[in-house]
Order: structure tokens, then C-alpha cells, then sequence
């Protein structure tokens, strides 16, 4: 502006016309805009270009990020994509401390779960080794117990394979044609002893009871059938029902398991899948199981491509629904 203002002066003690001042006012201006435009490209939008490339390069990097070498790339296309970027990493940071806890939560629950047996099995042996064998009083009788709990440790085992199977997505489905409600009376029969226990009595539900035929692994719906009754009669009171439903959804079918048991809150119903999660810790030990049953059905039924639901009340229940294709 300076030199803009002597050359004015110059100009003017010149005599040169109005017209002169002009055009040299415009070439300066031109300039001066080059000038300004050579300094910002050069020493400041390189560098951000230069950050923003290496951004755009990272494996993790957004797909639709603006092309570099377009001369359209401005500081706002710039500013947007490093926005996003700082968003996507810290929803990946979040998620990894999410896994993280999961991971100690885990392998603190699977110790738990194999110890107790471990345990028993350790001190049913110790006291047969140091006497007990020859006492015909209790060397049969330990043994029994050391085999039930070795049982106990297979079932663990036994689950957790089955569960990698369907995440490493090895176990293929051996998909059939059945009698929908021919499968659950065959479970109804086979878990009659267990519910006559607690004296809980198995129904079909009143104008929900018409049977269906669905296409799915056999085998694996009947293991999915035979948890979620399980479950029923275990966390069931006693006298109790448990009912079981079918609803027509024109190419599925709804399957819902019912009970008047002790129910589930809602900070449990979040972890009711995980696995060796148990909704009531004090009986834990008291009632038999793995801990397994509905992370099975939950991994079972997401590789049969389905839905799997669940609605709760304390004192008054529990429903686990899942869908089946129609054959």
C-alpha cells in the first residue's frame, strides 16, 4: 500500500490522467492478490494439505473424502473430513475400552465358572488319596461327585465350542423341512421330569397354538427350544406356567416362550446373552448349568439370519421370542 501510495504521488506530480492511476491500481491490486495467494499456498495450505493427506491415506480413513489433487479442495472440505476423522477415532477408542472391559469380564466369569468345579474335583481326590479309597463308605460316593463336576467341566467346554463355531462361522447349518409344534411337545416330554420338580406345568397358548412348518437345522432350534424352556423352569416359581406361542408374520414365524417367574431388570436384560452372565448371582451356584444357555441360542439364531427378543417385568416374567422361515 506503501509503495501503492508513492507511485500515486509520482503519478500525480507526473501529470498522468485519471485513467492511469486506475489501471495502475488495478495491476497492483492483481498483484498484491497473487502475491498473498502465493504466500498462503506456500507456506500454509501445503501444510495443512499436507496433514490432510496423510489423514486421507490412513487405513482407517473416510472412503469419501475429497480428492487431494483437485484445486477445488478447500479449507472447508479440509476441515470437515478432520472432523469426521477425530469423530470416527474416538468412537473407535470408546469401543476398544467397551471390548476391553468385556475381555476382563469374560476371563474373570470363565475362571469362576471352571474353578468351582476344579475345586470339587480337587478335594473329592485329595481325601480319596489320603484314606478314602479304602473306606467303602464314601470312596463310591466321591468318585460319583468327582465324575459330575469332571461332567460339569465338559458342558463348559462342550459350549464354548459350539459359541467360537458360530462366530468363526464353521458350524454349517443343515437346514430342514419339520413340524414346528411336533418339536416343542418332543421338548415339552423331554424336560417334563425336570419341570415336575418345581411342579410348573408346560401349555401351548390358547388361540396361538396352530402348528407351522419352518425351514431351519432341526437339531440346533430343538437346542435352542430346550435352553429357553430350561430357563423358564429354573427362574420359574413354583405352581408356575410356562407357555409357549406361535404367530403368523406371512413369511416367518414368531415362536415365543412365556413365563410367570421372577423376571429380569433392565440392567440385566442388556447382559442376558453375554456369556456365564447369571441375572440372579446369590443362586448361581445353587442352580445347575453352564452359563451358556442363551449366549448358544443367541449366536444359533443370528446364524439362521433371524430376530431374537425379549420382554421383562420383575416379579411377573419373562418372554423370549425368535423367528423362523416358513417352509
Amino acid at each position: 500500500m506503501v509503495l501503492l501510495a508513492v507511485f500515486f504521488k509520482f503519478f500525480s506530480a507526473s501529470n498522468y490522467s485519471i485513467l492511469s492511476y486506475i489501471c495502475f491500481a488495478i495491476i497492483s491490486l492483481i498483484v498484491s492478490l497473487l502475491l498473498v495467494g502465493f504466500l498462503l499456498e506456500t507456506y500454509i495450505f501445503r501444510k495443512i494439505k499436507l496433514i490432510y493427506k496423510i489423514i486421507t491415506k490412513s487405513k482407517n480413513s473416510l472412503k469419501d473424502a475429497p480428492n487431494l489433487k483437485s484445486t477445488e479442495t478447500t479449507f472447508e472440505d479440509v476441515n470437515i473430513v478432520v472432523g469426521e476423522w477425530a469423530d470416527k477415532k474416538e468412537k473407535e477408542i470408546s469401543s476398544l475400552k467397551t471390548m476391553s472391559e468385556y475381555r476382563r469380564n469374560y476371563v474373570g466369569d470363565i475362571s469362576h465358572e471352571l474353578k468351582t468345579p476344579l475345586f470339587s474335583i480337587e478335594g473329592y481326590l485329595h481325601t480319596l488319596l489320603e484314606g478314602g479309597l479304602s473306606d467303602p463308605n464314601i470312596n463310591s460316593k466321591y468318585l460319583k461327585r468327582a465324575m459330575v463336576n469332571v461332567e460339569r467341566l465338559q458342558s463348559i467346554v462342550d459350549d464354548l465350542e459350539l459359541i467360537n463355531g458360530f462366530e468363526a462361522q464353521s458350524n454349517q447349518l443343515k437346514l430342514t423341512t419339520f413340524d414346528l409344534k411336533a418339536l416343542v411337545e418332543e421338548v415339552f416330554s423331554d424336560l417334563e421330569h425336570m419341570a415336575g420338580k418345581r411342579n410348573i406345568a408346560f401349555q401351548f397358548k390358547p388361540g396361538a397354538d396352530k402348528s407351522y412348518s419352518v425351514k431351519a437345522d432341526r437339531s440346533n432350534i430343538q437346542t435352542i427350544l430346550v435352553n429357553l424352556i430350561n430357563n423358564s423352569i429354573k427362574y420359574g416359581v413354583e405352581n408356575g406356567l410356562t407357555k409357549v406361542s406361535f404367530y403368523d408374520m406371512e413369511d416367518l414365524v414368531l415362536i415365543e416362550i412365556s413365563d410367570n417367574g421372577v423376571g429380569i431388570s433392565e440392567e440385566d436384560i442388556k447382559h442376558v446373552f453375554d456369556r456365564f452372565y447369571r441375572v440372579d448371582k446369590s443362586r448361581s451356584n445353587q442352580i445347575p448349568g453352564t452359563g451358556l444357555g442363551l449366549a448358544i441360542v443367541k449366536h444359533s439364531i443370528e446364524a439362521h439370519k433371524q430376530k431374537l427378543t425379549i420382554r421383562s417385568t420383575l416379579g411377573k416374567g419373562s418372554t423370549l421370542g425368535f423367528t423362523l422361515e416358513k417352509a
